[in-house]
């Protein structure tokens, strides 16, 4: 009786040991983790103020985006080379030379007109060069290019074959070489863009002068500097 009741003491003693242990530990935890809950909603507390501050301070001075300054900008030649390849006059407007585009398109739309005018009158006489040289005689287009009162016989029908072949061929060349005049003046408007665009940033100094005045040359014929000397002009160029 005695050994149960003493086994009845020990484990009711550990059971409130046990019972106890978690209460302790829990407490150890919640009183060491308050001060950093508090510490994390002051921090939080203190971002959403500041926050609040920085979006007021944003509404009242908006951003303002910088003006381009057109007095100190410099083209880029290599972007004004391109728009000028790609873009007839697209270098010029890019390098605000705006008083070149009617010169470029003026040459191009009178490069234009000469090669349809060309085209048109080698095609005519082209046509009037197969007529008289065919057997058909309903085929006479060729009297609309004689003059007032002339008529092709058998005896200047060679004359006026030849004159027709010359003017054919005269008008096809002129019409090739308006096309050529034409690639001519869209390579002109390439390089005068490019140019352009490098000669912007081209530094040019204040202080570039040409100054003439007269001096006395030393020829060495004499010491005397009266006989050995002649009267000449000194040119300097400062840069």
């Amino acid at each position: 009786m005695a050994v149960i009741l003493l086994l009845l003491t020990i484990v009711t003693s550990f059971a409130q040991e046990v019972d106890e242990a978690p209460e302790d530990s829990i407490f150890a935890i919640s009183s060491d983790a308050e001060p950093m809950i508090e510490d994390h909603a002051t921090d939080s507390l203190f971002a959403d103020s500041l926050q609040k501050q920085l979006n007021i301070i944003t509404e009242a001075n908006p951003p303002t985006k910088m003006k381009k300054d057109w007095n100190t900008w410099k083209p880029d030649p290599k972007r004004a080379l391109w728009l000028a390849l790609v873009f007839p006059g697209g270098g010029q407007i890019y390098n605000r030379k705006y008083w070149k585009l009617p010169l470029i398109y003026g040459g191009f739309m009178g490069c234009l007109y000469a090669m349809n005018w060309n085209n048109n009158m080698y095609k005519d006489y082209s046509q009037a060069y197969l007529d008289i040289t065919d057997d058909d005689p309903g085929t006479a287009s060729y009297n609309n290019y004689l003059h007032l009162g002339a008529k092709i016989t058998s005896e200047n029908e060679a004359r006026y074959t030849e004159i027709f072949k010359s003017r054919k061929n005269k008008y096809r060349r002129w019409r090739d070489l308006s096309f050529f005049v034409m690639v001519g003046v869209y390579a002109l408007s390439v390089i005068d863009a490019y140019v352009d665009a490098e000669l912007s940033v081209f530094d040019i100094s204040k202080d570039l002068s040409l100054k003439v005045e007269p001096t006395i040359m030393n020829n060495s014929s004499s010491n005397n500097p009266f006989q050995g000397g002649a009267l000449g002009l000194n040119c300097s160029l400062n840069f």
